[in-house]
C-alpha cells in the first residue's frame, strides 16, 4: 500500500533555505513516494497532521484519523496534542492522553508518520551532547519504530583519544533526527536513524579522516538494527563489540556475526549455583529438551553454554535466538529461513536457525513471547524434526536439541491462553531454575572482578582493581537487572576510570544513591526503611495520579521515565489500569 503524503505549501520549505535560527519537524512518512519533508514552525504555529484536507500534513492512511493530531508552539514552549484520534498519538514511544510537551530530538508517531523536532539554536532545551540516559531512552523509542515500521537504524560506539573537542564538532553536523551521548570517559555514542550499512559507514570513515587531520585517534564499533538486534541492550553491546576489536588507530568496525558457538568462564561460588550446575553436568548428556526459568539477566544464556560444552554435541553448533527480539514475521524466517522469492526483498535462500544448528543445540530465548501462531510451528518441528524455509515446499530433516529458557510464569501464560499447554510439556524435558544474583551476593564480587578483567583484556589495559567503598556499593544494591547489569555497570567503571582503581563515584547513579551517608540513618535500619516507605508511596500517588501513564508520573515526581521504572521494580509496583479520564477518546 503507498501512502499518498502531502504538505500544505505554506508550511513547507527546505533545510537548505533556512536562514538564521529556527525550529523544525522533519517528518518521515513509511511507504510514501518522497518521505521525508522539513516543515518550519516558527513561534505561535501549529501543524496538524490527519486525513482531511484541512490538515497541515495530510496523510491518506487507514491508520491516520481525520484530525488526527496537533503540535503547537509557542514561545520556547512546544506540545503535542491527540485530537481523538482512533489510534492514538505517541511521543518517544508512549501514547498519550493530554497535550505533552516535546523536547529537541522528541519524536511524536502518528500511524506511519514520525516527526522528530529539531532546532538550530538553544530555543529548544538540551544540549548538543546527550547523557546516556536520555540516549537509551530514545534508542528504546527508535527501536520500537524499527520492528513496527520495518526500518533500519544505526548505532555507533565511539573511542576518542585526543582532543574531544572534535565531538562537538560532530554534534554539530549530525542530522536532526540523530542523537550523539556521551558515555563517559572518553566514549561516544550515536543513534542514526533511517541510515544503511554503506552509509553510516562512509559518514563515520569521513568523520575518522577529518579527526585524524587534527591529531585526535577517533575508533567506532557499528552496530545495525535489527541484523546485529532489536533491543536498546543488545545494540549498544554490539555496538561495543564492534570497538572492542578495533585495533588500528583511526579505524572502523562491525558488530561482529553471530558465531555458531561461544565459550564462557564461570564464576561459581554460590552453593545453590554450584548444586544448578552439578544437575546441568548429569543432564547434558541426555537428549531431552530443556526449559530454564529465571529473571532477566540471571544468566541463563550461560547455563546453556555449559549444558553444551558438557554434552556429545559439544563439537556441533550452539546457536542462539531471543524470541523477543524479532516481530513475528522475521523470527519465521530466522528459525526456519527462506527460499528466494518468498517476500519482498529476499533475493536468495537463507538458512535458518534450525538448520545452522544441525547436530547441536538451539537455545530459544524468551520463548515466552512467541506469538501464539508460531508456537504451532515450532511445535511440529519439535514432532517430526523437519522444517520446511518460508516460500517453500520441500521438507528438511534436522537433528536438534533445543534449549528454551523465559522469565515468565508458564503455567500462567498456558492459563491465560497465551501460551500453548502441548507446547509447554514439548519443551519441559528437564526444568532448571536460576536464581537471582540478589540471592547469591557470594557471587557478586567474584563476577565483578571476572568482569573488569574480561573487559580491560578485550580493550588491551590492565584490569584496574576495585576499592573498597566500591566494593560495599555492589554488594547493597538489590541489582533488578541481575549479571547483565552487573557486566554493564562494571564496563562503564572501566570506561569512567583512569587511575587503576575503580571507586564508588565510577559507578553508575544508581548504586552511588544507595551509598550511606556520612551521618548512619541508625543501627536498626529504621530511618532508611521509612524513607523508601515514603519513596514508594510517593509513586503509588503519581501513578494512580496520571492513570498509570508512567512518562507523566515521571514528570510529576521529576525524574526520568528509566529511573521511574527502576525504582517500579526496586519496589516490586505495577502501574495501575488506565482510567478512561486519561484515555484518549475514540
Amino acid at each position: 500500500m503507498t501512502t499518498t503524503f502531502t504538505i500544505d505549501a505554506g508550511a513547507l520549505t527546505s533545510a537548505s533555505g533556512a536562514q538564521g535560527p529556527r525550529v523544525f519537524l522533519l517528518i518521515h512518512v513509511q511507504g510514501a513516494e518522497r518521505s521525508s519533508r522539513i516543515v518550519e514552525l516558527p513561534d505561535g504555529a501549529e501543524v496538524t497532521f490527519g486525513r482531511s484536507r484541512s490538515a497541515t500534513v495530510m496523510v491518506d492512511h487507514d491508520s491516520v484519523s481525520r484530525l488526527h493530531a496537533r503540535i503547537r508552539r509557542r514561545g520556547d514552549a512546544i506540545d503535542v496534542e491527540d485530537l481523538g484520534s482512533r489510534n492514538g498519538t505517541r511521543v518517544d514511544g508512549a501514547k498519550i492522553s493530554e497535550a505533552t510537551a516535546l523536547s529537541r530530538g522528541g519524536e511524536v508517531t502518528v500511524g506511519p508518520v514520525t516527526a522528530i523536532l529539531g532546532a538550530s539554536s538553544a530555543l529548544v532545551p538540551r544540549g548538543r551532547v546527550a547523557d546516556a540516559e536520555a540516549f537509551e531512552v530514545r534508542l528504546a523509542a527508535e527501536l520500537d519504530r524499527v520492528v513496527r515500521y520495518h526500518r533500519r537504524a544505526a548505532v555507533v560506539a565511539m573511542k576518542v583519544s585526543g582532543d574531544e573537542d572534535v565531538v562537538d564538532a560532530l554534534a554539530t553536523l549530525v542530522r536532526p533526527m540523530d542523537l550523539l551521548a556521551e558515555l563517559g570517559g572518553n566514549q561516544f555514542a550515536l543513534l542514526a536513524p533511517e541510515l544503511g550499512r554503506s552509509e553510516i559507514e562512509t559518514a563515520m570513515q569521513r568523520f575518522i579522516e577529518e579527526a585524524k587531520a587534527v591529531g585526535t585517534d577517533v575508533r567506532v564499533g557499528i552496530a545495525m538494527a535489527p541484523e546485529d538486534g532489536i533491543t536498546a541492550d543488545s545494540l549498544l553491546e554490539a555496538s561495543r563489540a564492534a570497538l572492542r576489536r578495533v585495533r588500528v588507530p583511526s579505524s572502523l568496525m562491525h558488530a561482529p556475526p553471530v558465531t555458531p558457538t561461544e565459550t564462557s568462564d564461570l564464576v561459581v561460588s554460590d552453593p545453590a549455583m554450584k548444586h544448578l550446575y552439578a544437575t546441568v553436568e548429569r543432564i547434558a548428556e541426555a537428549s531431552l529438551t530443556v526449559l530454564i526459568f529465571g529473571e532477566t539477566g540471571v544468566g541463563k544464556e550461560l547455563v546453556t553454554e555449559a549444558l553444551h560444552r558438557s554434552s556429545p554435541r559439544r563439537d556441533k553448533p550452539l546457536v542462539k535466538l531471543n524470541c523477543a527480539s524479532l516481530p513475528e514475521s522475521l523470527l519465521e524466517s530466522e528459525l526456519f529461513g527462506y527460499e528466494r522469492g518468498a517476500f519482498t526483498g529476499a533475493d536468495r535462500r537463507k538458512v535458518g536457525f534450525f538448520e545452522a544448528a544441525d547436530g547441536g543445540l538451539l537455545f530459544l530465548d524468551e520463548i515466552g513471547e512467541m506469538p501464539l501462531t508460531l508456537q504451532a510451528k515450532l511445535l511440529r518441528v519439535l514432532e517430526r524434526k523437519t522444517i520446511t524455509r518460508v516460500g517453500g515446499t520441500q521438507e528438511i530433516s534436522v537433528d536438534v536439541r533445543v534449549v528454551a529458557a523465559t522469565h515468565r510464569d508458564l503455567d500462567a501464560e498456558v492459563r491465560a491462553g497465551r501460551f500453548r499447554e502441548d507446547l509447554f510439556f514439548r519443551i519441559a524435558g528437564f526444568t532448571v531454575f536460576v536464581p537471582p544474583l540478589r540471592d547469591r551476593k557470594a557471587e557478586l564480587l567474584p563476577l565483578a572482578e571476572y568482569f573488569v578483567r574480561k573487559v580491560a583484556a578485550e580493550s588491551g589495559i590492565a584490569p584496574p582493581s576495585i576499592d573498597d567503598a566500591a566494593r560495599a556499593a555492589l554488594l547493597r544494591h538489590d541489582w533488578p537487572g541481575n549479571v547483565r547489569e552487573l557486566k554493564n555497570a562494571m564496563e562503564r567503571a572501566i570506561v569512567m576510570q583512569n587511575s587503576g582503581v575503580i571507586g564508588i563515584e565510577h559507578l553508575p547513579e544508581r548504586l552511588r544513591a544507595a551509598a550511606p551517608v556520612s551521618a548512619p540513618l541508625g543501627g536498626d535500619g529504621k530511618i532508611r526503611q521509612q524513607l523508601a516507605e515514603i519513596e514508594r508511596t510517593a509513586i503509588v500517588e503519581a501513578l494512580e495520579a496520571t492513570g498509570g501513564n508512567q512518562t507523566h508520573a515521571a514528570q510529576r515526581l521529576g525524574i526520568s521515565r528509566r529511573t521511574l521504572i527502576y525504582k517500579m521494580e526496586k519496589f516490586g509496583l505495577k502501574a495501575p489500569p488506565k482510567s478512561a479520564e486519561h484515555l484518549p477518546s475514540a
